[in-house]
Order: C-alpha cells, then structure tokens, then sequence
C-alpha cells in the first residue's frame, strides 16, 4: 500500500511538472504617453486604480516572468531606454518564447547637442566632447550627417565641408555653413550604449522594433543567448553595428533591414551562430553589411539582399 501511495504520488509530480512550464504567459503593456509605471501593466487602456500600461519598457521587463510577452504601443514619442534582457525571468520554453512585441515603436538612444558643448575651433568648424571615444554617429535632422574619417595617427582633423563631421581624438567636429553657428541646425548624437543587450537568455522574440541611435549596437546578443530570435527588426544610425551577434549565442535574424550604422551592419564574432533569412544589409565601404571576426553564419531561403548604392562615409 505504501508502495502504491508513493508511485501515485511521484505520478501527481511528473504530472505537473510540465503542467507549470507550459502555463500561459501574460500580456504585458507598455505606453510612453498614456502609461504609468505604478500601473499593473495587464492592459493597454488605463482605467484608473493603477490599472492600465507601464510607461516603461525597462518597468515592464521588471515585472515580466518567463513567457510572458510584451506589448509596446507605437506613439509618437520615442522610447528612449537603454534594456537587457536576461536570465530566466526574460526567457521562455520551446512552445512559449518571451515575446517583446514592438508594433512599429521606435526604441532610440540618440540626444541633442545643447549649444553650451560647442567650442570653436577654426573657422565655421565647431567642436564638442563625447563621452565615446570611438563608435560614434552624428545625426543632422534625425538622419546620419556626412561624415569624413579622421586618419589614424593624424594630430590635426580632416578638412570638411559644410555640414560634414569627423570623430577625432575624442571629440566631434563640424563645419557649419558660411555665417551659421551649430545651434541653427538640429545636431543629436549616439548617446545611450545599447539598445538591447540579450545574455543568458533562452527562448525568445524581439520583433517589429525601430532601434536607433545607440553609441555602440541596436541590439546585442553578448553571450548566451540560445533560441533567439529577431525578426521584423529596422536597425540603424547605431555607432558600431546595427545587431552585433557573440559568444556562445545562437541567433535568428529574419526579415531585418540594418543600414547606415557607423563600423558594420551585422557583427559576428566568438562562438555565436547567426541564421540570416531574408534580410536587408545595406553595404557601404567603410560599414559592410557583414563584419565576421569568428562565429558561424548560415543564409537560409537564399541570401541576404545586399545594396551598395547609398551615400555615406569618406
């Protein structure tokens, strides 16, 4: 009998073991113009009571378990944050990844350049400092300004021309044009680090984001990410890469356009794995679609369509 009551019992927990993992997740919410981070986040409408969506990403990411997915509001306001994901809290199982959910929001890292950073330094050409020394964009109206580089070794920047920048010796330099002062121009800059970093995570899906304006990457799987995937992504005017894939990270990249990012558009390096189906690189020169320093990358359903024909570092 005894014997009897503990095979029921070890039963009962094999039982629920697997009952537990594959419970369904919760839809979380988050809206940066309607939203609150002292709401509950379990739905996308406030309705007052602190019910209604988080304000933030990173709050909703604070309260999210594994396999939950989260729903981020499209708004004319973009989410500027800087987010890891990370451990089992941001993953999921095979049959139930976390899901962040952008619907076509912009996630961007970029910030203005006040006129009090400006010094001059020659004539029309103006200066100011960066916390990064290297990876870096300027961006003239929200879009990358021409940039020329700066020579290695060289003691004294390049020669620009108008609305033309350079990154040299740890400072940004532009020429303005004739009579102008950089304030007259809408200057903004890489500011916040990344845009998303993934490490130790399994099991999950970012898709339909806009990442921009990070000093370093978009989105970087730094270590550990298994069964990751990133799809539908826009990933641009980052300083180093637009999604940059390492370690021992296994990575899906599906139906991404990544251009106009300062060192690369795609980095691979370590151990990683990296599946490119249908994606957009857009080549340049001096940023190629694809900077491989180790790791493992496989094209599936054809290759990624690459254009070299757009404008951009001298």
């Amino acid at each position: 009998m005894r014997l009897r009551v503990e095979l029921i019992a070890v039963c009962m927990a094999l039982a629920i073991g697997p009952t537990v993992k594959t419970a369904v997740g919760r839809d979380l919410f988050v809206n940066n113009e309607s939203g609150d981070d002292a709401n509950d986040g379990l739905s996308s409408d406030a309705s007052g009571q602190r019910k209604g969506p988080f304000r933030s990403i990173a709050r909703a990411l604070r309260a999210a378990r594994n396999g939950d997915h989260i729903h981020i509001a499209k708004t004319e306001t973009a989410y500027r944050e800087s987010l890891t994901l990370q451990a089992e809290r941001h993953g999921g199982v095979e049959n139930r990844p976390f899901v962040i959910e952008g619907h076509g929001a912009v996630l961007d890292g970029a910030d203005i350049l006040s006129p009090d950073q400006w010094e001059a330094a020659g004539p029309d050409l103006f200066r100011c400092s960066v916390e990064r020394k290297s990876s870096h964009v300027l961006f003239l109206d929200g879009k990358p300004a021409q940039r020329r580089r700066a020579a290695p070794g060289e003691t004294d920047p390049p020669n620009l021309d108008p609305l033309e920048w350079c990154l040299h010796d740890g400072q940004i330099y532009f020429r303005v044009e004739p009579g102008k002062l950089p304030w007259a121009y809408a200057l903004s800059h890489t500011a916040l680090p990344v845009g998303i970093t993934l490490y130790d995570v399994r099991h999950l899906i970012v898709r339909d984001l806009v990442i921009q304006g990070f000093a370093l990457d978009g989105i970087n799987a730094h270590d550990g990410a298994s069964d990751a995937r990133l799809a539908g992504l826009t990933c641009r005017g980052n300083g180093r890469s637009g999604i940059s894939i390492g370690g021992a990270s296994r990575v899906r990249v599906e139906g991404c356009l990544v251009g106009d990012n300062g060192e690369s558009q795609v980095r691979v390096e370590g151990f990683c794995r990296a599946r490119l189906v249908n994606c957009d690189l857009i080549d340049h020169p001096l940023a190629p679609a694809l900077d491989r320093q180790g790791g493992r990358v496989e094209v599936e359903s054809g290759v990624a369509r690459v254009s070299a024909d757009v404008p951009g570092d001298r």
